[in-house]
This record gives structure tokens, sequence and C-alpha cells, in this order.
């Protein structure tokens, strides 16, 4: 009897044991918090208004030129030293971004931001926001054959990229983004979780 006993509470301890371990997998996976999408379309389309405007903001366009040449200043200007994309967005030859973007920003008025991953997107993916429409924009974001393959678990966790928290942080003379970093992370889950819905023109 009493190995009956015994041997139902190993079980049980296996049982446990595997239900705890089965948890951290999901866990460490990112699978413990499902993400809840709830359509609405006009919620999402107002939510995507204060995000096209921190996009379209010289803090991230810059950053995602139409062309290979990276943008600068408030104006938007390209910039003064002509670096390229390159393959992967980090400069060519011996004009690679990293050499004047240091991993933090440089002290002084104007002086180069900062940031360990400096880089424009890949040249295969080149996700372009200047000159798009809220429309465009949109679309080209949720589109994982434009976005970097990211699903909607991966574009949620973007706006905590250290790239795009860096644009609260560009160091002295630069104009912040039209909202905070708080808001705009609100607005981007808003815009995803109600349907990621792009606006009609």
């Amino acid at each position: 009897m009493k190995s009956f006993v015994v041997m139902g509470i190993i079980l049980c301890m296996i049982g446990l044991m595997a239900f705890a371990m089965h948890r951290e997998q999901r866990s460490a996976a990112g699978l413990t918090t499902p993400i809840v999408v709830k359509k609405d379309s006009i919620a999402s389309v107002k939510a995507f208004t204060a995000v096209y405007k921190v996009l379209m903001s010289p803090r991230c366009m810059n950053c995602h030129p139409s062309g290979d040449i990276p943008l600068q200043g408030d104006d938007s200007h390209l910039h003064t030293m002509f670096p390229k994309r390159g393959k992967d967005g980090k400069g060519i030859l011996a004009m690679k971004c990293a050499n004047c973007h240091q991993p933090e920003n440089s002290p002084g008025l104007h002086t180069p931001p900062g940031n360990p991953n400096w880089h424009l997107p890949p040249a295969d993916m080149k996700m372009v926001f200047e000159g798009k429409t809220p429309r465009q924009l949109a679309k080209q974001l949720i589109d994982p054959e434009q976005n970097g393959h990211k699903d909607l678990k991966k574009l949620i966790a973007h706006a905590d990229d250290g790239l795009v928290l860096a644009g609260w942080n560009m160091g002295e003379g630069r104009t912040l983004p039209p909202v905070s970093h708080a808001a705009f992370k609100k607005a981007w889950i808003t815009w995803l979780t109600t349907g990621a819905y792009a606006p009609k023109k």
C-alpha cells in the first residue's frame, strides 16, 4: 500500500515538474501573454495618425530615406559626409556609420548622436519612410516582406528597440519627436492591436 502511495507522489511530482518546464519554455518563447486583437478601424486609424507624425519627424525619417544616403538635421538635408547605405546598412568601405556614431552621444551641440547599433535599414529591405503617405507607410509597416520579417509580436516589441528609443535621445540641438516615447508606444500598440488599419489616403 505504501509503495502505491509513494509511486503516486513521485508521479505527481514528475507531472508538476513537467508542467513547470512547459511554462518556462512558453515564457522563453514569449508565448505566456497572447496578443489580443480587437478590430476597430476608427481607433486604429486614429492611433496611426500619432504614429505617422513620429515616423515622419526628422528623428525617424532621417534614417529611413528614399535614397542610399541618410538625411541629417531638423531640415532633413543629405548627410554632409555623403555616407552610403551599404549591403547591411552600416556603410561601405572606410565610411562606416560607427566611425563617427559612437556607442553614446558625443558631447556638445550638433555633434554626432550615438548608439551601439547605428545603421540604416539594409539594402534588401530599405523600409523607406521619406515621401510615404500615411496609407503607404501603414501598409509597408505590417508587410513582413518589407518590414524585416516582423510579425505582430515583433512589431510591438520593436517600439522598445534601441535605435527607436534613440530618437528621443539624439543629443543637443535636435528637435525631439512630436510626442513622448510613452505616447508613441501607446499609439503604436493601439494601432496594431485594433487591426493595423491603413488610412484611406
